[in-house]
Protein backbone atom coordinates (compact mmCIF):
# COMPACT_ATOMS: atom_id res chain seq x y z
CA UNK A 1 0.00 0.00 0.00
CA UNK A 2 1.51 3.48 -0.84
CA UNK A 3 -0.56 6.41 0.18
CA UNK A 4 0.27 9.70 -0.20
CA UNK A 5 -1.15 12.66 2.14
CA UNK A 6 -2.09 16.35 0.18
CA UNK A 7 -3.84 17.86 2.34
CA UNK A 8 -4.79 18.35 6.46
CA UNK A 9 -4.10 15.58 8.93
CA UNK A 10 -4.45 11.93 10.00
CA UNK A 11 -2.96 9.33 11.88
CA UNK A 12 -3.14 5.39 12.33
CA UNK A 13 -2.09 2.69 14.68
CA UNK A 14 0.91 0.26 13.08
CA UNK A 15 2.48 -2.64 14.33
CA UNK A 16 1.57 -1.53 17.84
CA UNK A 17 3.05 2.22 17.55
CA UNK A 18 1.07 5.45 16.58
CA UNK A 19 2.02 7.56 13.79
CA UNK A 20 0.98 10.95 12.45
CA UNK A 21 0.69 12.36 9.06
CA UNK A 22 0.73 15.19 7.37
CA UNK A 23 0.97 16.72 4.06
CA UNK A 24 3.48 15.69 1.26
CA UNK A 25 4.27 12.73 4.04
CA UNK A 26 4.30 8.94 1.72
CA UNK A 27 2.98 6.06 3.65
CA UNK A 28 4.36 2.58 2.99
CA UNK A 29 3.03 -0.28 3.55
CA UNK A 30 4.16 -3.87 3.04
CA UNK A 31 1.60 -5.21 5.54
CA UNK A 32 -1.56 -2.94 5.42
CA UNK A 33 -3.82 -5.08 7.20
CA UNK A 34 -1.08 -4.42 10.57
CA UNK A 35 -2.38 -0.66 9.97
CA UNK A 36 -5.43 0.37 12.21
CA UNK A 37 -7.12 3.26 14.44
CA UNK A 38 -7.19 4.98 11.09
CA UNK A 39 -7.96 8.91 12.37
CA UNK A 40 -8.36 11.80 10.10
CA UNK A 41 -9.06 15.27 9.96
CA UNK A 42 -12.50 16.73 7.60
CA UNK A 43 -10.08 18.48 5.33
CA UNK A 44 -7.40 15.38 4.68
CA UNK A 45 -7.06 14.50 1.04
CA UNK A 46 -5.24 11.11 0.47
CA UNK A 47 -4.08 9.41 -3.32
CA UNK A 48 -3.25 6.04 -3.32
CA UNK A 49 -1.97 2.89 -5.43
CA UNK A 50 -1.71 -0.45 -4.04
CA UNK A 51 -0.76 -3.78 -5.68
CA UNK A 52 0.10 -7.31 -5.01
CA UNK A 53 3.74 -7.59 -3.03
CA UNK A 54 5.06 -10.62 -4.46
CA UNK A 55 4.51 -8.58 -7.77
CA UNK A 56 6.63 -5.81 -6.93
CA UNK A 57 9.21 -7.68 -5.00
CA UNK A 58 9.79 -9.42 -8.05
CA UNK A 59 10.05 -6.53 -10.31
CA UNK A 60 13.75 -5.81 -8.30
CA UNK A 61 16.72 -7.65 -8.08
CA UNK A 62 17.64 -9.25 -5.31
CA UNK A 63 20.69 -7.17 -4.02
CA UNK A 64 18.51 -3.98 -4.97
CA UNK A 65 18.46 -1.76 -2.50
CA UNK A 66 14.63 -2.69 -1.77
CA UNK A 67 15.29 -5.84 -0.10
CA UNK A 68 16.49 -4.47 2.86
CA UNK A 69 14.03 -1.71 2.47
CA UNK A 70 11.20 -3.54 4.24
CA UNK A 71 13.21 -3.55 7.85
CA UNK A 72 13.17 0.39 8.20
CA UNK A 73 9.48 0.43 6.75
CA UNK A 74 7.92 -1.97 9.43
CA UNK A 75 9.63 0.21 11.69
CA UNK A 76 8.75 3.57 10.14
CA UNK A 77 6.14 3.25 7.10
CA UNK A 78 6.04 6.91 6.69
CA UNK A 79 8.53 8.80 4.02
CA UNK A 80 8.52 12.40 4.40
CA UNK A 81 8.76 14.07 0.77
CA UNK A 82 9.31 17.45 -0.81
CA UNK A 83 6.99 19.44 -3.01
CA UNK A 84 8.69 18.38 -5.90
CA UNK A 85 9.22 14.86 -4.44
CA UNK A 86 5.39 14.61 -3.85
CA UNK A 87 4.74 15.77 -7.48
CA UNK A 88 6.63 13.19 -9.16
CA UNK A 89 5.02 10.66 -6.69
CA UNK A 90 1.68 11.90 -7.99
CA UNK A 91 2.43 11.62 -11.17
CA UNK A 92 3.19 7.94 -10.95
CA UNK A 93 0.31 7.67 -9.41
CA UNK A 94 -1.52 9.10 -11.84
CA UNK A 95 0.33 7.26 -14.62
CA UNK A 96 -0.71 3.69 -13.15
CA UNK A 97 -4.24 4.65 -12.45
CA UNK A 98 -4.49 5.68 -16.13
CA UNK A 99 -2.95 2.85 -17.56
CA UNK A 100 -4.31 0.05 -15.16
CA UNK A 101 -7.85 -0.75 -17.88
CA UNK A 102 -5.83 -1.65 -20.93
CA UNK A 103 -6.01 -4.89 -20.00
CA UNK A 104 -6.39 -6.10 -23.80
CA UNK A 105 -3.04 -5.26 -24.30
CA UNK A 106 -0.75 -8.03 -25.27
CA UNK A 107 1.88 -6.98 -22.90
CA UNK A 108 -0.21 -5.37 -20.11
CA UNK A 109 1.48 -7.05 -17.13
CA UNK A 110 5.34 -5.86 -18.61
CA UNK A 111 3.76 -2.47 -18.52
CA UNK A 112 2.42 -2.06 -16.11
CA UNK A 113 5.51 -3.52 -14.03
CA UNK A 114 7.64 -0.92 -15.73
CA UNK A 115 5.05 1.92 -14.43
CA UNK A 116 5.38 -0.01 -10.82
CA UNK A 117 9.20 -0.46 -11.01
CA UNK A 118 9.25 3.34 -11.72
CA UNK A 119 7.39 4.11 -9.01
CA UNK A 120 9.59 2.28 -6.30
CA UNK A 121 12.79 3.73 -7.51
CA UNK A 122 10.99 6.85 -7.31
CA UNK A 123 10.32 6.12 -3.79
CA UNK A 124 13.97 4.62 -3.02
CA UNK A 125 15.34 7.98 -3.52
CA UNK A 126 13.63 9.94 -0.26
CA UNK A 127 13.71 6.96 1.80
CA UNK A 128 17.34 6.58 1.25
CA UNK A 129 17.92 9.85 2.44
CA UNK A 130 16.29 9.35 5.48
CA UNK A 131 18.02 5.79 5.96
CA UNK A 132 20.82 8.22 6.34
CA UNK A 133 19.74 10.11 9.50
CA UNK A 134 18.18 7.49 10.59
CA UNK A 135 19.72 5.02 13.45
CA UNK A 136 18.41 1.61 13.94
CA UNK A 137 20.84 0.38 17.48
CA UNK A 138 18.59 -2.01 18.64
CA UNK A 139 19.65 -6.10 18.17
CA UNK A 140 16.78 -6.98 16.34
CA UNK A 141 17.22 -4.61 13.47
CA UNK A 142 21.03 -5.16 13.80
CA UNK A 143 20.61 -9.17 13.10
CA UNK A 144 17.88 -8.18 10.07
CA UNK A 145 20.29 -5.85 8.42
CA UNK A 146 23.25 -8.65 9.30
CA UNK A 147 21.10 -11.28 7.47
CA UNK A 148 20.88 -9.14 3.90
CA UNK A 149 24.42 -8.37 4.27
CA UNK A 150 25.06 -11.62 4.19
CA UNK A 151 22.52 -12.66 1.86
CA UNK A 152 24.20 -10.04 -0.49
CA UNK A 153 27.33 -12.22 -0.64
CA UNK A 154 25.93 -14.78 -3.01
CA UNK A 155 26.04 -17.67 0.01
CA UNK A 156 22.76 -19.04 -0.50
CA UNK A 157 24.11 -20.45 -4.27
CA UNK A 158 24.68 -23.46 -1.38
CA UNK A 159 23.69 -22.28 1.52
CA UNK A 160 19.50 -22.16 1.98
CA UNK A 161 19.29 -23.40 5.89
CA UNK A 162 17.53 -20.95 8.21
CA UNK A 163 19.66 -22.98 10.79
CA UNK A 164 23.58 -21.81 8.78
CA UNK A 165 22.08 -18.11 8.72
CA UNK A 166 21.52 -18.77 12.38
CA UNK A 167 24.96 -20.36 13.21
CA UNK A 168 26.56 -17.43 11.18
CA UNK A 169 24.99 -14.84 13.89
CA UNK A 170 25.38 -16.29 16.77
CA UNK A 171 21.52 -16.65 17.15
CA UNK A 172 19.41 -20.13 17.93
CA UNK A 173 16.99 -20.54 14.40
CA UNK A 174 13.89 -19.61 16.47
CA UNK A 175 15.31 -16.47 17.44
CA UNK A 176 16.31 -15.53 13.89
CA UNK A 177 12.84 -16.77 12.91
CA UNK A 178 10.85 -14.64 14.99
CA UNK A 179 13.14 -11.29 14.51
CA UNK A 180 12.98 -11.87 10.98
CA UNK A 181 9.09 -12.10 11.14
CA UNK A 182 8.27 -9.16 13.81
CA UNK A 183 10.91 -6.51 12.14
CA UNK A 184 10.37 -7.18 8.60
CA UNK A 185 6.61 -9.48 8.19
CA UNK A 186 8.18 -12.04 6.07
CA UNK A 187 9.88 -15.14 7.41
CA UNK A 188 13.71 -15.96 6.80
CA UNK A 189 13.24 -18.81 3.91
CA UNK A 190 11.13 -16.20 1.98
CA UNK A 191 14.45 -13.51 1.49
CA UNK A 192 17.00 -16.73 1.20
CA UNK A 193 14.72 -17.72 -1.58
CA UNK A 194 14.38 -14.25 -3.16
CA UNK A 195 18.48 -14.30 -2.86
CA UNK A 196 18.83 -17.41 -4.18
CA UNK A 197 16.37 -17.07 -7.28
CA UNK A 198 18.11 -15.04 -9.78
CA UNK A 199 21.34 -17.17 -9.02
CA UNK A 200 19.24 -19.65 -10.34
CA UNK A 201 17.98 -18.02 -13.43
CA UNK A 202 21.95 -17.27 -14.22
CA UNK A 203 22.83 -20.82 -14.52
CA UNK A 204 19.89 -21.86 -16.63
CA UNK A 205 20.34 -18.74 -18.40
CA UNK A 206 24.22 -20.13 -19.56
CA UNK A 207 23.78 -23.43 -22.26
CA UNK A 208 26.89 -24.51 -21.44
CA UNK A 209 25.67 -25.58 -18.00
CA UNK A 210 23.71 -29.17 -17.72
CA UNK A 211 21.18 -29.30 -15.46
CA UNK A 212 23.34 -31.71 -13.25
CA UNK A 213 26.29 -29.06 -13.44
CA UNK A 214 23.94 -26.62 -12.09
CA UNK A 215 22.37 -28.90 -9.04
CA UNK A 216 25.77 -29.96 -8.17
CA UNK A 217 26.99 -25.73 -7.93
CA UNK A 218 23.91 -25.30 -5.92
CA UNK A 219 24.42 -28.05 -3.58
CA UNK A 220 20.91 -29.34 -4.43
CA UNK A 221 21.47 -33.06 -2.95
CA UNK A 222 19.88 -34.09 -5.93
CA UNK A 223 18.50 -33.73 -9.61
CA UNK A 224 15.09 -34.16 -8.55
CA UNK A 225 14.92 -31.91 -5.34
CA UNK A 226 16.87 -29.43 -7.57
CA UNK A 227 13.70 -29.33 -10.10
CA UNK A 228 11.54 -29.43 -7.46
CA UNK A 229 13.01 -26.53 -6.03
CA UNK A 230 12.98 -24.81 -9.80
CA UNK A 231 9.68 -25.38 -10.45
CA UNK A 232 8.50 -24.21 -6.94
CA UNK A 233 10.03 -20.75 -7.46
CA UNK A 234 10.05 -20.23 -11.18
CA UNK A 235 6.70 -22.22 -11.73
CA UNK A 236 8.55 -24.28 -14.80
CA UNK A 237 10.54 -27.22 -14.37
CA UNK A 238 14.54 -26.22 -15.38
CA UNK A 239 13.70 -27.84 -18.81
CA UNK A 240 10.84 -25.92 -18.99
CA UNK A 241 12.44 -22.77 -18.04
CA UNK A 242 15.12 -23.31 -20.63
CA UNK A 243 12.89 -23.81 -23.57
CA UNK A 244 11.12 -20.48 -22.60
CA UNK A 245 14.32 -18.99 -23.41
CA UNK A 246 14.37 -19.64 -26.93
CA UNK A 247 13.53 -17.40 -29.62
CA UNK A 248 9.97 -18.82 -31.03
CA UNK A 249 9.47 -19.67 -34.24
Amino acid sequence: MHLLCTEGEGSFVFNERCYHLAKNDLVVMPNPSRAKNLAATPEMKVEWFAADYKFLQNLLPSNNYSIGGSISLNQDPIIKLTDEQAAIMLADFHRLRDRMDDRHLLFYRELMGSLCLTMMYDIFEPHAQREVTDSHSDRTAYIVKQLMQLLDTGISRTEREVSYYAERLNVSPKYLSATVKRVTGHSVSSYINRATVPILKGFLDDERLSLTQIADRMNFTSLSYFSRYCTKHLRQSPSEYRRSLQPKG
